[in-house]
C-alpha cells in the first residue's frame, strides 16, 4: 500500500527539492505496517508495503528501493529470504530486519548475512526513524527538506568527502603485504553496515587505527569517534562513565553529565581492551547494546542512543568465555564481524615502509629533517624479534633519533624488551648441555644476509627463515622442565609487580589463592628470605 504524501507539494518558490528516498516495509500485522508507513510518510519518504515474502519479492522485481525494512517472521517464510535475494542479486538496497525481543541470535545472523541494521520489537519509533535515516543517508534526502543550491552541492559532495576520509584512514595503516591487504579489504566491506566489529590482535599492532579506519570509511565518518580504554576505568566509576549520571546522583555530582554512549551519538563507540571489563559491567553493556537505550545513574528515564560498536582486545575471548571471565552472550553480540590484525613478524616485508612513515612523523614532531635509514639498520631490525610489534618499532626509532649524532641512525637494540628476551634465550642455549645443531647453520645463514640486496625477494625469504626460532630440545624430565618454566614466569611477575601477589596474580590471570599455592609449591624465595611456605610479601 502506498499513501500519497500531502506535503510533497509544499515547496518554496525557486527552491529545489530532492527525490524522496523510497522504502519498502514488510510486516504481516496490518496495524503495525500502517504505523510504520505513517511514521515514514511524516518524515517525507515514499513508502511501499508488503505483508508476505512473496509480495515483497514482487515489489523487488518491479522496482528499486533505497531501503527495505522487514519483519523476521512472515506467514510464508522468513525475512532472511528477502535479505538473501538482495545480496544474491547484488542490489543496492540496505536491509533493516525487525526481530522479536530476546531473539538476539536472529539479529546476529541477519547482520552476518549482510543486513545493515536491526530493530527489536516492540519497536521504539524514535529509534525506528533514526535507523531508517541512517540507512538512506547516502541516498536522496526526504522530500520535505528544502535545499538551496549550496546545500545541494554539499550533499552531492558528501560521498566524496567520506571516500577521501576513508582513504586517508586506510593510508595510515602502512603496508602492502598480503595480510595488510586483507585487513584493508575487510575494513572497506564492514564499514558499510552497522554490524558490531571485533578487532583482534596482539598489543602494539594498531587495533585503534583499524577501528578509526572502520569509522572513517563508514557513513558515520562525520559523527564522533569516542575511544574508551575499558581497563583504565576504576570499577566503581564504570557505570557513570558509560551511561552518564544526573545531578546529585552521587557525592560530588554537581551537574548532569553524559556518558560515552551519549557522547558517541551518531558516530562510533570504540571499546578498547573489552576483555578487561568486569563481569558485572558486561551484563549492563550487553543490555545497552541490545536495547540501544541507556539509563544514567539517578534517572528514571532511559536515553535512546544511536551508536555503532567497535571493540578490540589482545586476549583470546574464546578462552575467556570458557574460563567464565567473559559473558558468552556479550561475546557473540560483539563478535558479529571480526578483523584480525597481523603481528609485525607476520608482515616483515612492510618494515621499510613502516620505518619511513614512523621516521617522517617523529622528525615532523621534533621539527628536524628526516634522518636516513641505512640498509644495515634495516637488516638488524628485520632480524630483531619485535615482540612489541609496531609500538616497539616506534620506540626503537624514537630512541635512535634521540641518540643520533650524525647523518645515519644507530639502533640501541639492547634497551628493548625483546632484545633482553633474545639475550636470555642466547644465555639459555649457551648453558644448555643439549646443543641444537640447527642453530649453528641458522646463524651462518644470518651472516650471509649482508651479501644480499635489502629489497630483493631473496632477502625477505632469507630474513623470514633466519628469524624462525630453533625448535627446543625435548626435555628428559617433563615435569621438572614445566616447573622450572612456571617458576621463572612467577618470579618475573612478582618482581615486576614489586612482590605484590594480588597484582601478580591479576597479571597472570590467577586468583590470589592460586598464586599462593604455586609460590609455596615451587619454593619461591621472598625478599626477606622465606622459602615460600611462610611468605610475608604484600598482598
Amino acid at each position: 500500500m502506498s499513501i500519497p504524501n500531502p506535503s510533497s507539494t509544499a515547496s518554496a518558490p525557486q527552491a529545489q527539492t530532492a527525490q524522496p528516498a523510497h522504502i519498502l516495509v514488510v510486516d504481516d500485522e496490518p496495524d503495525l505496517r500502517t504505523l510504520y508507513e505513517l511514521t515514514l510518510l511524516r518524515e517525507g519518504y515514499k513508502v511501499d508495503a508488503a505483508g508476505s515474502v512473496a509480495e515483497a519479492m514482487q515489489h523487488l522485481t518491479a522496482e528499486r528501493f533505497d531501503a527495505v525494512i522487514t519483519d523476521m517472521r512472515l506467514p510464508d517464510g522468513l525475512g532472511m529470504e528477502i535479505l538473501q535475494r538482495i545480496q544474491n542479486d547484488q542490489r543496492s538496497e540496505r536491509c533493516v530486519v525487525m526481530t522479536a525481543y530476546g531473539s538476539a541470535e536472529n539479529a546476529v545472523e541477519a547482520l552476518k548475512a549482510g543486513a545493515f541494521d536491526y530493530l527489536t520489537k516492540p519497536v521504539d519509533l524514535k529509534q525506528f526513524r533514526a535507523v531508517v535515516a541512517s540507512a538512506v543517508q547516502q541516498h536522496a534526502s526526504p522530500v520535505k527538506v528544502v535545499r538551496t543550491a549550496a546545500s545541494i552541492d554539499t550533499g552531492a559532495s558528501k560521498s566524496a568527502v567520506v571516500a577521501a576520509s576513508g582513504l586517508a584512514a586506510l593510508a595510515r595503516l602502512v603496508g602492502d603485504s598480503e595480510p595488510m591487504r586483507i585487513v584493508k579489504s575487510r575494513i572497506a566491506k564492514v564499514a558499510r553496515g552497522m554490524a558490531p566489529v571485533l578487532v583482534r590482535g596482539e598489543s602494539g599492532t594498531g587495533k585503534e587505527l583499524v577501528a578509526r579506519a572502520v569509522h572513517a570509511c563508514s557513513q558515520r565518518s562525520d559523527g564522533p569517534f569516542v575511544a574508551v580504554n575499558c581497563g583504565a576505568i576504576p570499577e566503581n566509576l564504570l557505570e557513570a562513565e558509560f551511561f552518564g549520571a544526573r545531578k546529585g546522583s552521587y557525592t560530588g555530582s554537581s551537574q548532569d553529565r553524559d556518558g560515552y554512549f551519549q557522547a558517541a551519538r551518531g558516530g562510533t563507540l570504540f571499546l578498547d581492551e573489552i576483555g578487561d571489563l568486569p563481569i558485572a559491567m558486561q551484563s549492563k553493556l550487553l543490555r545497552a547494546i541490545q536495547e540501544r537505550n541507556v539509563r544514567p545513574i539517578g534517572s528514571t528515564q532511559e536515553d535512546a542512543v544511536d551508536v555503532r560498536i567497535v571493540s578490540a582486545t589482545h586476549k583470546d575471548l574464546h578462552a575467556e568465555v570458557l574460563a567464565s571471565r567473559f559473558r558468552q552472550d556479550l561475546f557473540y553480540r560483539l563478535n558479529v564481524i571480526e578483523i584480525a590484525v597481523p603481528a609485525l613478524r607476520e608482515r616483515r616485508e612492510d618494515l621499510p615502509a613502516l620505518c619511513t612513515a614512523l621516521l617522517e612523523r617523529i622528525a615532523h614532531e621534533a621539527g628536524m629533517p628526516v634522518p636516513t635509514l641505512s640498509a644495515d639498520v634495516l637488516r638488524r631490525l628485520a632480524l630483531h624479534p619485535l615482540n612489541g610489534n609496531v609500538r616497539e618499532l616506534e620506540n626503537l626509532l624514537h630512541r635512535a633519533v634521540a641518540l643520533n649524532d650524525g647523518d645515519e641512525l644507530h639502533l640501541d637494540l639492547m634497551g628493548s624488551d625483546s632484545g633482553l628476551a633474545s639475550l636470555a634465550a642466547i644465555a639459555a642455549v649457551a648453558n644448555s648441555t643439549m646443543v641444537d645443531t640447527t642453530a649453528t647453520s641458522r646463524a651462518a645463514n644470518m651472516t650471509d644476509l649482508h651479501d644480499v640486496p635489502i629489497g630483493s625477494n631473496q632477502t625477505t625469504a632469507a630474513l623470514q627463515e633466519a628469524a624462525k626460532p630453533a625448535p627446543p630440545a625435548v626435555p628428559s624430565d617433563l615435569q621438572t622442565y614445566l616447573d622450572q618454566q612456571e617458576r621463572e614466569i612467577l618470579v618475573r611477575a612478582l618482581h615486576e609487580s614489586g612482590f605484590n601477589r594480588t597484582a601478580a596474580a591479576a597479571r597472570l590471570g590467577l586468583s590470589l589463592r592460586q598464586i599462593r599455592y604455586r609460590i609455596a609449591r615451587l619454593g619461591i624465595a621472598t625478599p626477606n628470605g622465606d622459602d615460600g611456605h611462610g611468605v610475608t610479601i604484600d598482598e
